[in-house]
């Protein structure tokens, strides 16, 4: 016999497809242009529709700044951000229910401490952020770039959405919440040893293996690690064997773009 949470997010999950189904010229319109959904089969592809629909139904997507946000951007923000999770389950997404899109990059400012104790205002200017227990922020100018114009190593839905998982223990730390059967100790040590030897490459002003920015704190190369996972996972696996192989695990995807 199925649990009986198995049974009602199944129910759940139909309702939803049943009474706000994703039209297919929009689906089709957006999917077939997005580049990093280019190495999933049909029912991959079928399965990815289910979880953009409930994604569509349970989180809302508004604009800033007078963006006015059409069907089309909604399913190519909700897509990507469903490639995810799409072996990982709903519940990865729990805790949070908003997005929020800039027309372009914008401005935040956020407090820091420095070593003496005072505290200073630091303004940045950014094209994603993921709040803890709140909204992921994007820039459209920058989601569009990355949807339909392939970069290796960059896409910014996937890097925010990383940070979700991430935070689904309660703090950003480069450690989501694992598969059953996982080992917390071979991811930390994969991940943990890639983290050094970056951060050691940056500090020396070397090439590094990955994006600079990834040193900047295990949560950043998390993120980063699975924009490579899935925009360039050939360079992730020839220069990180076993960061490439935890990620297969926890993302159950054979990453082929």
């Amino acid at each position: 016999m199925r649990p009986l949470g198995t049974v009602l997010r199944r129910w759940r999950m139909r309702r939803i497809l049943k009474r706000h189904p994703i039209p297919h010229c929009i689906w089709r319109s957006v999917t077939r242009r997005v580049s990093v959904l280019r190495g999933l089969d049909a029912v991959q592809m079928a399965h990815l529709r289910e979880l953009t629909t409930w994604f569509l139904d349970q989180k809302s997507i508004t604009g800033a700044r007078g963006l006015e946000v059409t069907p089309s951007m909604r399913v190519a923000v909700a897509a990507q951000a469903c490639l995810l999770i799409l072996n990982l389950g709903v519940e990865y997404f729990d805790g949070w229910v908003e997005v929020i899109l800039y027309p372009g990059a914008f401005r935040v400012n956020h407090a820091q401490t420095d070593a003496i104790g005072l505290v200073h205002n630091e303004a940045s200017i950014l094209s994603g952020e993921s709040w803890l227990r709140g909204p992921v922020i994007l820039s459209w100018d920058d989601v569009e770039r990355d949807t339909y114009h392939f970069h290796a190593g960059h896409n910014v839905v996937l890097h925010e959405f990383a940070h979700k998982l991430d935070a689904l223990n309660g703090v950003t730390n480069g450690m989501p919440p694992l598969r059953r059967g996982m080992s917390r100790g071979k991811w930390a040590e994969a991940l943990s040893g890639a983290y050094e030897t970056l951060c050691l490459q940056v500090a020396a002003g070397e090439s590094a293996f990955i994006k600079p920015y990834a040193a900047t704190s295990p949560a950043e190369f998390f993120a980063v690690l699975s924009e490579y996972f899935f925009t360039a996972p050939d360079i992730l696996k020839n220069c990180c064997p076993s960061v490439h192989k935890q990620l297969t695990l926890f993302y159950q995807q054979a990453a082929s773009r």
